[in-house]
């Protein structure tokens, strides 16, 4: 079955990083885009279990290369079954829970189940999919209005010096077949485009250098759906950082967006 896009994750360094000092979380509708920092703390503050491992671990070691966007996960319906026929399960599935405020200050609990797949090829991504528990909780409409007119997630955008050494994992990973595009391949998922495209055909393409891909994939650029570019126009300068217009989409570059690439580009306008 395929697996839309639920969150990007993006990590911003603070050298030597050891512990997760925060996490912002960005709600659009069904789906979340997170950022974690971390600070200088004694290394037994990250434990040994399950999900620290192939989460807080590895995203320790990352934010000691570089910033940017570390984690794709996608949403599943079941995520004990995603991985282990396809012999890429990188965990069990584990479950963990919270409480979550509402605009009106209740508290609601967010439950998710996640399970990691494993790519050795690509060591500079992590991949899991997840199900949330209490989804009603989670699609709060007042946490999905933005001031950007930001409805949801367009796409993700993968560079990779060879992409159809990637081809096989990501047809498994997404339960959806890839189409070939100039400079790589994409998939459509129910909730995003997920694109794998060579660093000439990127740079093309978004105008922004590539991240560097000598030694492995990078997962590059997070691409908002707007519903009035207009609205786009100043925020860049408000910001006091600088954006570029590819087209019709507006493009933060990595220098400005801690390591990633944003670009935000009007929503598809259904037909009929």
């Amino acid at each position: 079955m395929p697996r839309p896009i639920f969150i990007g994750d993006l990590v911003l360094m603070s050298a030597p990083a050891t512990g997760i000092h925060g996490v912002r979380t960005i709600t659009l509708f069904n789906c979340l885009v997170s950022s974690l920092s971390f600070w200088q703390s004694p290394s037994d503050k990250i434990g040994d279990d399950g999900f620290s491992r192939p989460f807080a671990a590895y995203k320790r070691d990352f934010v000691q290369r570089h910033e940017g966007l570390s984690l794709l996960i996608l949403e599943s319906k079941d995520p004990d079954a995603d991985f282990r026929a396809a012999n890429i399960a990188g965990s069990d599935t584990m479950r963990f829970e919270r409480e979550g405020k509402c605009p009106d200050g209740s508290t609601v609990k967010v439950s998710f189940s996640l399970a990691f797949a494993d790519d050795a090829a690509v060591p500079e991504i992590h991949f899991a999919t997840c199900q949330q528990r209490y989804p009603q909780n989670f699609r709060n409409l007042a946490f999905q209005r933005h001031a950007t007119s930001v409805t949801g997630i367009a796409g993700v955008v993968v560079v990779a010096e060879q992409p159809d050494m990637q081809r096989n994992f990501f047809e498994t990973f997404t339960g959806t077949k890839t189409a070939r595009i100039n400079g790589g391949f994409t998939i459509v998922t129910p909730r995003g485009e997920i694109d794998v495209l060579k660093p000439a055909a990127f740079v093309h393409r978004f105008g922004v250098t590539s991240p560097d891909v000598s030694l492995a994939a990078r997962l590059a650029v997070l691409r908002f759906a707007v519903a009035d570019p207009r609205l786009l126009e100043g925020v860049p300068e408000q910001a006091g950082i600088s954006g570029l217009f590819a087209g019709n989409a507006t493009v933060i570059g990595p220098g400005d967006a801690m390591g990633a690439v944003l670009v935000f580009e009007p929503a598809a306008q259904e037909s009929g």
